[in-house]
């Protein structure tokens, strides 16, 4: 299926790993200009790299997203060097472990400024180039702002707010033909979530529990099934579909749990 996203221009931030990444290379195949940003310039490179060497062109913007000053700097980059915007990925985000018991008020606002803050900033800052296109905007969220993980008040909280601003945007944004959408996150094989697994006692037999939980296939989704997704919700294939939370999640969040792998 041709997206019609051939040269279009679609920020993705935390484009340079993880679902990002493979939002960034699944743009980049259907023709689109990806603009990776990232705060290490050198892993946004890399994935420039990559982006070229299908024959495609990408740009790399480093920018430490939770400073407003550099949400400001990344889309007026964006601009300067490319001229447009029709897509926004907002994506970048860290599940930090801030906790009800375990956080304070700083900390907890630390959490908002790296998962949920940026999402508004970039947003704000590229809407009048997105109402001159008519673009769209795919806010990448996680299911614990509905299921709850403990020890993650910071990170649930942003994950709500990511969600309720995907409704919100969306009504805001009807006059311009702006669509807003979110993919929703359960249990997903990226770096950091690799990187996680690793710190406990004991990670394969901890994993294994995890997958067993998944009700399609007992596997992790993969970037590249969210990917897709995003993909999708950017290109007018998807012209009637605004508002909408969908859950990219081999059935974690919704299907019975009485479908979990028992042993």
């Amino acid at each position: 299926m041709d997206l019609n996203l051939k040269d279009k221009v679609v920020v993705v931030t935390g484009g340079a790993k993880g679902i990002g990444r493979a939002v960034v290379l699944a743009l980049a195949k259907e023709g689109a200009i990806p603009v990776v940003v990232g705060r290490k310039q050198d892993d946004n490179n890399r994935v420039v790299a990559e982006v070229k060497a299908l024959g495609e062109k990408a740009l790399a913007v480093q920018a430490e997203l939770s400073k407003p000053e550099d949400c400001a700097r990344a889309i007026q980059e964006t601009l300067s060097a490319l001229g447009r915007i029709d897509g926004l990925v907002n994506n970048a985000g860290h599940n930090d472990g801030v906790g009800l018991l375990s956080g304070n008020y700083e900390k907890f606002v630390e959490s908002l400024h790296k998962n949920l803050i940026h999402y508004y900033l970039m947003t704000h800052h590229s809407v009048d180039a997105l109402r001159a296109n008519k673009g769209s905007i795919v806010n990448i969220s996680s299911k614990t702002a509905e299921t709850g993980q403990g020890n993650t008040s910071g990170y649930a909280a942003s994950n709500g707010g990511r969600n309720a601003l995907t409704r919100e945007w969306a009504v805001e944004l009807l006059p311009y033909s702006i669509r807003v959408n979110a993919i929703v996150v359960a249990e997903c094989a990226t770096p950091q979530y690799d990187s996680w697994i690793k710190t406990l006692d004991n990670p394969e037999e901890t994993l294994k529990k995890i997958t067993d939980r998944i009700p399609f296939e007992n596997r992790m989704t993969t970037p590249e099934e969210i990917a897709h997704t995003a993909v999708f919700l950017l290109s007018d294939k998807s012209s009637h579909t605004t508002g909408q939370l969908i859950h990219v999640d081999g059935g974690y969040v919704h299907l019975d749990r009485s479908l979990i792998k028992q042993h």
